[in-house]
C-alpha cells in the first residue's frame, strides 16, 4: 500500500506491517483513505481529529443548505375577481419568502370538459408573478387537477458587506 505521512509527503509503498510500525512511531493511526486505488492509499494521522473535523464539515454544510419548501395555492376555473387577488397576492408573498409555489386549478365535474378555463387562470397568475418568478413546470394536466410550478428568481442580495464594517468600525 501507498503510505502518506502526517504532512502530506509521500513515504512510498510499503507493506501493512511496516506503514503500521511507522504510524506508532509517530504515535498516529494508519487510515486507509483511497482503498480503490491500485495500491490502496493509506495516510498516517489521528484518526479521532479526523473524525471530529468530518463531523465539522458535514455540520457546517447542514447549516448553509436551505430547505426548498413547496407551497401549494388552489384556484377554482369559475374564481371571482376578488378571490383570484387574494389568492395571487398569498402567492407572491410564498415566493417573496422563498418558497417554491405549486398552483393548481381543481377542476370539478363537467369542468374537465373546459382546461382551456384552468390554462388561461394559470397564465394570469404567471403573468402577474413574471418579476418575481419563473414558471419551474408548464401547466399541464394531472387528473382532475392542472398543476403549474413557480420558484422564485434569484434577486441580487444587498449589500451587506458594507453594513458590517460600518458596524465593525463604530463599536472600535
Amino acid at each position: 500500500m501507498r503510505v502518506v505521512d502526517p504532512d502530506g509527503a509521500q513515504i512510498g509503498i510499503k507493506t501493512i506491517d511496516e506503514a503500521l510500525a511507522i504510524a506508532q512511531d509517530h504515535g498516529l493511526d494508519l487510515v486507509e483513505v483511497a482503498e480503490n486505488a491500485n495500491p490502496p492509499v493509506c495516510r498516517i494521522m489521528d484518526f479521532g481529529k479526523f473524525k471530529y473535523l468530518e463531523a465539522q464539515k458535514a455540520k457546517e454544510s447542514r447549516r448553509n443548505s436551505s430547505q426548498t419548501v413547496v407551497k401549494e395555492i388552489k384556484y377554482r376555473p369559475k374564481i371571482g375577481r376578488g378571490d383570484f387577488g387574494t389568492k395571487t397576492r398569498q402567492v407572491e408573498k410564498f415566493l417573496l419568502e422563498g418558497s417554491r409555489v405549486k398552483v393548481s386549478i381543481m377542476f370539478r365535474g363537467r369542468e374537465m370538459q373546459h382546461p382551456e378555463l384552468g390554462r388561461r387562470i394559470l397564465n394570469e397568475v404567471a403573468e402577474e408573478m413574471e418579476d418575481i418568478a419563473k414558471v419551474d413546470m408548464t401547466p399541464r394536466l394531472d387528473g382532475r387537477n392542472m398543476v403549474m410550478l413557480l420558484v422564485p428568481k434569484k434577486r441580487p442580495n444587498k449589500a451587506k458587506a458594507p453594513e458590517a464594517e460600518a458596524v465593525s468600525k463604530n463599536s472600535r
